[in-house]
């Protein structure tokens, strides 16, 4: 028999072998083991820290703002770092002819901004899949986990099929009220922060129940993200579902409508099986993989649609082609036209997710322009919705480690280099990173001249980097929280990243009152929001 911790290093150096690229999980060599706070383990800890919040929040009802919204949409531009807006916005005026400085994202003109701490259970930074659980679920959890508390460690199947350490997300909550619910990505729609809507998972890396079995875990007892997304609630009954991935529904011996080879191994055609579900059901629908295909459904209006737009991340937003990949913009607006059929409203999450993805390649420009998609999605989202009506919050999962940096002339190109250089009169970039795959090994010191590679201010250059790693880190900053609509306001401040769903199932009136929908709340109310804040918890717990 294999001693237990030789067969525990095997199987991490095997997982370590094949993870995600951009997220590579940490080794128990790399990270001190985390000794869990107990009672933060627990969802209950979580809720009661938001709903102290929120008490606090209304006892300081300075604006007065007794509103309730009928729609909610949470964008999320995936390690969207205060730098990263800052630099994007930047670019946009820049690219409008301006000197760049003064321009606006459409977000910034949202009336609120706080900002929000990223940190997991286990991490001090966090990846997309704890940090997706906290905003989308209510609850901290550990890193690489999805939909599971802080008492599920990352791999560990048993664990996360426990009932009291399952939750559900804001987008369960708006279907269990009588609303509709959707998911919008621009990388895989399993991926980490799509799949928080969704998924309870050990491991963000399960995808498909290749992954799964690859772990030496059984997938009848840990069914893969992409099954619980069409076989499990409430993905199944998710309206709208859009972006990449097509991969992880095909079995392995599948070729998709552009040469992307299946990954299951269970012989299980999922696509299939989502079109088999609805026809079930009697209920009309449609799958997409194209620009031309997506358009049309929007205006055939389908009850359920589900857009696989790649094999597995959708195309960065300056390669693609127009003809066959959606905008962001596009893909948003579909979906809201689509959602809001529904009179009781819907939940919406919008994920510009390769902002992420290019910062770990550090290569800021693609990086800011994907945040740019976002900026287009967002402002295609106000024009569509009221401002009375319907909140808009936008937001981060984490950081990254990008610096705007240097002592430029105002207007100087955010793309090139600094307007000063270092003591030895070397030029640097404007937009640098302090670690990643762009180090270049300089020897003695003057460092070359990055200004002068061959490929210099091509799309994919790389940014010169300090530390030298395969892939470029998250950062462990606060992110910023924009927000416009009933209850902004309350999005204001300083807090755990948890917060944010109650924050937005207060402001949609979903679960027990006292919510936006019973008005004004005096400071004599406390007791009451307390005492029912039992009844808001159980929402909080997802049913095997």
């Amino acid at each position: 028999m294999i001693p237990t911790r030789l067969y525990l290093m095997f199987c991490c150096l095997l997982a370590r072998a094949r993870a995600d690229r951009y997220h590579s999980a940490a080794s128990e060599q790399d990270v001190p083991a985390f000794a869990a706070v107990a009672a933060e383990s627990t969802a209950e800890y979580w809720a009661s820290e938001a709903r102290a919040g929120i008490e606090e929040r209304l006892h300081q009802r300075y604006s007065g703002d007794t509103r309730a919204a009928r729609n909610v949409i949470m964008f999320l531009g995936d390690g969207m770092s205060v730098p990263t807006i800052t630099a994007a916005r930047t670019l946009l005026g820049q690219r409008a002819g301006g000197t760049g400085e003064e321009a606006q994202l459409s977000f910034e003109k949202f009336p609120t901004v706080g900002f929000s701490k990223t940190y997991c259970m286990d991490a001090q930074i966090a990846d997309s899949a704890c940090s997706a659980t906290a905003y989308l679920c209510g609850t901290k959890a550990n890193e690489g986990t999805l939909g599971v508390t802080g008492a599920v460690r990352r791999r560990d199947c048993a664990a996360s099929q426990v009932p009291s350490s399952r939750l559900t997300s804001i987008a369960a909550w708006a279907i269990a009220d009588g609303r509709d619910a959707g998911i919008v990505t621009t990388a895989r729609v399993t991926h980490a922060s799509p799949a928080g809507a969704y998924a309870r998972s050990a491991n963000r890396d399960w995808e498909s129940d290749t992954d799964v079995t690859t772990d030496n875990v059984d997938s009848t007892q840990c069914p893969d993200i992409a099954a619980q997304l069409v076989n499990e609630e409430p993905g199944k009954l998710f309206k709208v579902i859009l972006g990449g991935g097509r991969r992880e529904f095909l079995p392995s011996g599948v070729v998709d409508e552009e040469g992307t080879n299946g990954r299951r191994s269970d012989n299980r055609n999922l696509i299939e099986e989502w079109q088999v579900d609805k026809r079930s059901r009697n209920e009309t629908f449609r799958y997409v993989w194209n620009r031309k295909q997506l358009l049309e459904a929007r205006e055939q209006g389908p009850q359920y649609l589900l857009g696989l737009f790649e094999g597995s991340h959708m195309q960065y937003h300056m390669e693609a082609d127009n003809h066959t990949e959606p905008s962001l913009a596009e893909l948003t607006e579909t979906a809201i036209r689509m959602l809001s059929r529904n009179e009781r409203g819907f939940f919406l999450f919008v994920e510009s997710g390769r902002i992420d993805h290019a910062h770990h390649e550090n290569q800021p420009e693609l990086a800011l322009d994907e945040t740019l998609a976002l900026n287009a999605a967002v402002q295609r989202a106000t024009a569509l919705l009221s401002a009375e009506r319907d909140l808009l919050v936008v937001t981060a999962d984490h950081a990254h480690v990008m610096a705007f940096n240097g002592y430029s002339a105002r207007g100087n190109d955010v793309l090139g280099p600094s307007g000063t250089r270092d003591s030895d009169g070397v030029r640097y970039m404007t937009l640098s990173y302090t670690n990643g795959p762009g180090h270049r090994a300089y020897g003695t010191r003057p460092r070359s001249d990055v200004t002068l590679e061959p490929n210099y201010r091509s799309t994919r250059w790389m940014s010169h980097v300090d530390v030298p790693r395969s892939s470029e880190t998250h950062g462990g900053d606060d992110v910023g929280v924009y927000a416009r609509g009933p209850q902004h306001g309350l999005f204001g401040g300083v807090y755990e990243q948890s917060r944010l769903p109650h924050l937005m199932a207060y402001a949609t009136c979903l679960g027990p009152k006292p919510h936006a929908c019973s008005g004004a709340i005096s400071n004599t109310a406390s007791a009451a929001l307390l005492a029912s804040a039992a009844l808001l918890l159980s929402l909080c717990r997802g049913a095997n």
